[in-house]
Order: structure tokens, then sequence, then C-alpha cells
């Protein structure tokens, strides 16, 4: 019963959301505004019904459910509890079902919150988000069942892809929807605009703080997946511009750009029709990486369907959602100005400027990721990888860099190069500094030499907005704006590190042999079988020694589990402040030598810390910018008592 109860809580919540959808829009019309009452309601729950329907498929999974087909093909009564319950969005169906859930609580908490917006325009908002919610409820409820029954219902389940059984799965995915789905509601907020020409720093303000939340969850959804693919799959990096590595990218550069330009918007009232087409690009990235993802055309450990009918519906959902939403800015964007005029030398034109830069390197992204499968398509195969993308980023990102610095220390409006030039004395002379001592004694390539000589010019005038200031009444979006672009500056340093400086080394060791890899001495002490839930490993136990220091033990496995069948290699890793030692365990050949696998990598986590920093400066700057406007309608309210007790 637990299934047909998720089933019709979908059902209901897909039929709420075409009510939402008919309320919505005919409460814009002057026949139809009894029916606006309604939407704000319906919308909550309808949130609430998909977040039910989710609890039910959770609740299939932990209790190993195999009577439910998704249940059957991604589960396994061995498998550990934590992986039963993660498992629940470790497929397509499940994956899908999270989505529209997130979509749905999210469309339900701004009309719970959302109190800034002129109701017309919130009509319009809520309208739009039930507009794409009804999209992916019809390609659930039609083509992607989650609570689908099996007959006859198998004595076991096939269980989970065995990369996919890590606690980064449990973190990574509904993190990383929170920031593809938050953006439905930047998009719902252009449509919504577009639709009343209602556009201005009201408007701005409302949607801020929307952006800003996906923004943050995008980030550490990212940064999650970057480290889950270093640790787990065992290949020693932590980025190999993978479409569906790219395909998170993408939705991240279109609102980073947007949160910028909403900035603008909300503090200058300029960026009008800008702010609302990143509003739907940022959205529209989203799409395209889903399809990526969901459509069957990439083999990928997150690439869950391989079916080309799955793929068809989201194409159509893409065209609908994001062809309309296009067609609806060409129709009303000559309506809506660009607001206030500036000086190119401002603090404006600064962000501009890097919006247009990241707005090529989105491009860059864009044409790399799909211009092989066009190509396949046409019959040719074509890879694009590292030498594409990081030097035609490097391009725009360098640029962008300059700009980072000098920006935040402009004036709003009109200013001049002359007077910021002496506060960028110093990071300046850093950077000088770092190139001549990194062309002396280090052997870096040009891109890693360019990395490591802005991470550090770009760490120091991050800090200079803060110079002058008293330090506890510094406003926290300032805090925010400061620890995240340090953020960027520490992850591109460790980018750039881990990139000039790896020492990697493949050997073929005896048992008792020691093997040197960078600073680090590593013996093989001994391999012996060990045993898990649902699985079997050969596990190695390393003595690794830090320049001669005292040994650290390390386990690197090579797992085998049974269901289904498939081996995985589990790798060790040594952290010290300067970086990490990264080792896997091979096969054992025939003269009994193990393959071993070592990489030192300096600085490496110093990559994850940035984003994590960056995520944090998003969180004070949301703090800020939430209490901010507390502050403000709780002013608001107490004008508006003492007017009607003045009886004005």
């Amino acid at each position: 019963m637990i299934a047909e109860f998720g089933l019709a809580a979908l059902w209901l919540a897909a039929a709420l959301a075409g009510l939402q959808l008919l309320a919505g829009s005919l409460g814009l019309t002057r026949n139809g505004e009894a029916l606006a009452p309604v939407v704000r309601p319906v919308a909550i729950v309808q949130g609430l019904l998909c977040a039910t329907a989710f609890a039910a498929l959770i609740l299939l999974f932990c209790r190993t459910d195999l009577s439910v087909k998704l249940v059957a093909m991604n589960s396994h009564s061995a498998k550990p509890f934590i992986y039963k319950f993660a498992g629940t969005w470790g497929n397509h169906e499940g994956s899908m079902l999270l989505w529209v859930t997130v979509m749905g609580l999210a469309g339900g908490f701004v009309a719970l919150v959302e109190r800034r917006l002129p109701e017309r325009t919130m009509l319009a908002t809520l309208a739009g988000q039930a507009f794409v919610s009804l999209g992916f409820y019809a390609f659930l409820l039609f083509s992607s069942n989650p609570f689908e029954r099996l007959s006859p219902v198998p004595a076991e389940g096939q269980g989970l892809n065995p990369l996919l059984q890590d606690l980064g799965l449990a973190f990574h995915p509904p993190t990383l929807y929170l920031g593809y789905v938050g953006l439905s509601v930047a998009f719902s907020f252009a449509i919504g605009a577009l639709i009343t020409r209602e556009v201005g720093p009201a408007f701005a303000r409302a949607m801020r703080p929307w952006v800003l939340g996906a923004w943050i969850f995008l980030t550490l959804g990212i940064t999650a997946g970057s480290y889950w693919a270093y640790y787990e799959l065992g290949w020693g990096g932590w980025w190999f511009w993978d479409p569906v590595e790219n395909a998170s990218l993408m939705p991240w550069l279109a609102a980073t750009a947007l949160l910028h330009s909403v900035g603008v918007l909300a503090a200058r009232n300029a960026l009008r029709a800008w702010t609302i087409m990143l509003g739907v690009v940022a959205f529209s990235m989203s799409m395209i990486g889903t399809f990526l993802v969901r459509s069957g055309i990439l083999t990928s450990v997150h690439a869950f369907a391989v079916d080309p009918e799955r793929g068809t519906f989201i194409l159509a959902l893409l065209a609908i959602n994001i062809g309309g939403a296009l067609t609806l800015f060409a129709l009303r964007a000559g309506s809506v100005t660009e607001g206030e005029r500036f000086a190119p030398v401002s603090r404006e034109g600064a962000l501009v400027f890097n919006n247009v830069m990241l707005s090529a390197v989105l491009g860059i992204v864009l044409f790399g990721t799909l211009y092989p499968l066009v190509a396949e398509a046409m019959g040719a195969k074509v890879s694009v990888g590292p030498p594409y993308f990081n030097p035609m980023s490097a391009l725009f990102v360098v640029p962008m860099l300059i700009v980072m610095a000098i920006g935040p220390l402009l004036r709003w409006r009109r200013d001049a190069f002359s007077r910021v030039g002496m506060g960028l004395v110093v990071p300046l002379a850093v950077a000088v500094l770092v190139a001549i001592g990194l062309a002396v004694w280090a052997n870096a390539k040009l891109l890693p030499f360019i990395g490591l000589t802005f991470a550090c010019g770009l760490f120091v005038a991050s800090l200079l907005p803060l110079r002058g200031r008293n330090l506890r009444r510094t406003p926290l979006p300032v805090w925010g704006m400061v620890i995240a672009h340090l953020g960027i500056a520490v992850a591109l340093f460790g980018m750039a590190s881990e990139s000039a400086f790896s020492v990697e080394k493949l050997v073929a060791a005896r048992v008792g042999e020691t093997t040197a890899v960078g600073p680090w001495k590593v013996k093989l002490e001994k391999v012996e079988p060990v045993a898990g839930p649902n699985w079997t490993a050969l596990e190695a136990e390393l003595h690794a020694s830090y320049a001669d220091g005292t040994p650290t033990i390390a386990h690197p496995q090579a797992r085998f589990f049974w269901t289904p069948p498939q081996q995985t290699s589990e790798s060790a890793l040594l952290t010290r402040w300067n970086g990490q030692l990264y080792a896997v365990l091979g096969e054992e050949a025939d003269d009994g030598r193990w393959q071993l696998r070592l990489w030192w990598k300096p600085f490496v986590t110093m990559i994850w810390l940035g984003g994590i920093m960056i995520g944090l400066g998003g969180v004070l700057a949301l703090i800020g910018r939430v209490a901010s406007d507390l502050k403000r309608y709780v002013a608001r309210g107490k004008i508006a008592y003492r007017r009607s007790r003045q009886g004005r």
C-alpha cells in the first residue's frame, strides 16, 4: 500500500500544480481575480504532497520492498542501511522524484514566505513555477513511474552501482539538486516579471535570496562531487571536464553572473533586461544538464537512463520551457528598460565586465560539451578535453580575476583607476614576487604558473575591502564577498599547485619493499583479505613516512561486490597541511608483486577548502540580506502601526 499511497500523492500533487497554473493565470485577468487567493495555499499543499510521495519512496527503499520494480532494480537486502536510504536517489526515477520534490517545496516556500513582490507578479511567478513542475510531473507519471510494481516478486534485488555506495552519495546529489531546482525559482521570478513588466530594485531584492540560496547549494554540491570523484573513482583527479561534470558547472557559471547582476539591480536599479535574461539562462543550463544526464546520450556513473524515449521527453520539456521563456523575453524585453546608467569605470562596470567573462566561459564549456555529441550524430568521433577547456577558459578567467581584485574597491556609478591604484600596490607586489620565485625555483608550466601568481595576488586583494573598516560593524554581505573571493583564490592556488607539483609513481612492489614518491617513503607491509556487508576485498597495509618521520598507516583496498558484480578501488588518503598522499592498490602479478599507484599532491586540499569558503561567503551574505530585509519589514510595520494610531 505504501507504493500506491506514494503514487496517489504524486498524482494529487500534479493535479494541484494544474490548478495552481490555472488559478494563477486566471487571477491575472479582470474576470478571474476571485481565484487569486487560492494560488498560495495550493502551492504549499502541492509541495507537501510531493514530499509525501518522496518519503514513501524512501520508506520502500529502507524496507527493501522488492515488489516495487525500482527497489528490486537498485537495492539489495544485504546493503548497509545508509546506502538503502541514500540509494533512493541513486537511480533515474528516484533522482527525478527528488528533483520534483525540491521544486514543489521551493514553490511552496516561496508562496509561504515571500511578501515583497507585488501580488500580480507573485501570481505570475507561482503560475510559471507550476507550469515547469507540470512537465516534470508528466515525465514521472507517464515515463518514469518510481512506484511501478513488479510481478513476480524476485527473491533478491540487483543492488546499487558499487561506485554509488559511498557516503558522498548521501550528500552530493541532494545538495546539487537544491541548487539546480532553486534556479527554477529565479526562472519563475523572471517569467513573472516579464508578464507583469514589474522589474526594479524591489523585484531584485525579492529575487536575490533565492538566487543566492541556489548558488550556495550549487557551489557546495559541485565541491562535494569533485571530492567524491577524487577519492572514490581511484583515478587521482578532481576534474576531468566530463560532460556530466560540465552539466553542473554551466548552471553555476550562469548563477554566478546572475547573482552579481541581481545585486546591481537591487542596489542601483540597473541591468534590468540583463538580469531577467540571466534568470532564464541559469535554469536553462540546469535543464540542459538534466537532458545530458538523463537522455542516455552519455555513458557515465551519473547517467542513469539509457532510454531514447525518456531523452525525447526531456528534450520536449527543454524546448517548451526554454523556448517559451526566450520567446516571451523577445516579446517583452523592449518594454523592460535598462534602468540607471553608469560609467564604464565603476563598480557596476566591473560587475558587467565579469558577467561578460563568465558568459564567455559558459559558452566555451557549452560548446565543448555539446560539440562531440553533435559530431557523433553526424558520424564523426571527436573528443574534447583539457587541451581545449583549460587554455580557452583561461583567456577569459585571467582578465576576470584582475577585475575581481579591482572591482570591490571602485565606487558605484563613476570612479577613476587613479583613486584605487595605490591600494593595489601590495597585491601586485605579492604577485610579482611569487612569479619571480616560481621562475627561479620551480619548473611550472605556463597555466599553473599563471594560476599560482594570480591566486596569491588575488588573496591579498580580496582583503582590501576590509581596510579602514570597523570589522565588528562591517555588514555580513561584505564579509561574505570577502570570504567568497578569498575562497576563489584558495581554490585556484590548490588547482594550480596540484597541477604544477604533483608526483605520480606506478610501481610493482613485493611485500616489504619501500618506494619513494615526493617527500614520502611508502613501505608495503602486507596484503590480506577482508570482508564487508556486501563485498569482499584485498586490503594493503602501507607504512608511509613523510620526510623520514614517524610512519603512518594507510589501507587501500580492491573491493569485489557481488550484487551487481563489480570491482572498485578504494583509495587511501593521508592528509597533511601541505597536501595529500594518495594510494591505490592494483592487481597481483604472477611473481607475487603488487601494483601500487601512488601520488603526492601538494596543497590539493586547498581546492575543496576554497569551495567551502566560497559557499560560506554565500551563507554569510544570505544571512545578512535576510536580516536586513527583516529589519526593513519590521520598520515598515511599525510605521504603518503608528500611522494607523494617528489616524493617517
